[in-house]
């Protein structure tokens, strides 16, 4: 199973504003209890999102011009507090499929490149750049290029960094060590028929 190799990512973007936007936030520990992944995204900034009752409070993602978007912006140290894997789940569940901040936390970094999250990182100018553009014009599309390190938007590049272990997995398709690993079941396969203490 070949990993798609994740060179640039180009979609409409949302800006949540805000530094030190944590795991609890971005997906609410009581809605952890599940087998599986699937369903997360409905959760996804519930509590900041939603009234008691359900309905819907003002936020970016609630707003009808931002609808589909697929690149998150936001501030500094992002992803911070607990590990839990499932604030990228929620994230990728929901249609995100890159997030644009001025900073990560270091574990919720590493889920979301397991993931094929791209996480670009661009100072705060150049974030408030960007969303300054996507507000006046939600259909502006925005491209983070990884391989290029590099966002551009209605004309306009500004330089975006990427750690370069995660870089080199993303643009090689080594980003799932889980994939990577089944991907070499057959190597491991072939090399026990010539062990010796293996093959009796």
């Amino acid at each position: 199973m070949a990993l798609e190799k994740i060179t640039q990512i180009a979609g409409r973007g949302v800006h949540v504003p805000g530094n030190d936007i944590d795991t609890d936030r971005i997906i609410p520990a009581r809605f952890m209890k599940c087998v599986t992944f699937d369903g997360l995204g409905e959760f996804l900034f519930y509590d900041v999102r939603k009234n008691s009752d359900g309905t819907d409070k003002p936020h970016p993602l609630n707003d009808p011009r931002f609808k589909g978007a697929t690149i998150l912006l936001t501030g500094a140290n992002f992803g911070c507090g607990s590990s839990r894997e499932h604030a990228p789940q929620a994230i990728q569940k929901y249609g995100i499929r890159a997030i644009i901040a001025e900073n990560f936390a270091e574990i919720f970094f590493g889920n979301c490149t397991t993931l094929g999250i791209p996480c670009a990182t661009a100072s705060r100018e150049d974030i408030a750049r960007i969303a300054a553009a996507v507000e006046a014009n939600p259909a502006t599309e925005v491209v983070i290029d990884v391989a290029r390190q590099e966002v551009r938007f209605g004309g306009r590049t500004v330089k975006a960094d990427f750690r370069e272990t995660a870089r080199d997995a993303l643009v090689n398709g080594r980003w799932d060590a889980i994939g990577e690993l089944l991907d070499g079941l057959p190597a491991a396969k072939a090399m026990t028929v010539k062990l010796p203490y293996l093959a009796a």
